[in-house]
């Protein structure tokens, strides 16, 4: 079962939190992170993964053009995309520089393409999602290790 972390990164702490996630989903049995950023992404992937955790720095409080031109691009394997785990992940350059409604942003793409939608779990945050300003510290990878088991071991209870 593929779990497909798709992200947008310039300066590389959304990549680094992106490898930390893929970390969690790899340590579910069964379970294969594919990582790929926006430029090297195709509707193979969305259809082939059984969920998609997609990532991105704030720009502007939402997701980056490049991860939003993706989910455009993509809309004719929409409706194969049902029923899907979705979760999100974010690095704004400020605490308070807009990272839960980028996480907003994201997580509404991935609920018009019909998938259901998990946050991080209790024992990260119980959030949205997971976030750092900056390049992420041990607790945020843990947390982000975390979020990736959630997501592969919901998606292999829902195949």
């Amino acid at each position: 079962m593929q779990i497909l972390i798709l992200y947008f990164s310039k300066g590389g702490n959304t990549r680094k939190l992106a490898e930390a996630i893929a970390e969690g989903v790899n340590g579910v049995s069964g379970a294969q992170a594919v990582l790929k950023r926006t430029d090297e992404v195709d509707k193979a992937d969305f259809v082939d993964a059984a969920g998609v955790i997609a990532g991105s720095p704030v720009y502007f409080g939402v997701m980056a053009a490049e991860l939003k031109k993706v989910f455009d691009d993509f809309v004719s394997v929409r409706k194969k995309m049902e029923d899907k785990v979705g979760a999100t992940f974010t690095t704004p350059g400020d605490a308070t520089g807009g990272k839960e409604t980028t996480m907003m942003s994201i997580i509404q793409a991935l609920l018009i393409y019909g998938m259901v939608i998990a946050g991080d779990p209790m024992s990260a945050t119980g959030h949205y999602g997971v976030a750092c300003v900056g390049e992420p510290d041990e607790k945020t990878r843990e947390n982000a290790r975390k979020l990736g088991q959630r997501v592969a071991e919901l998606a292999g209870k829902l195949n």
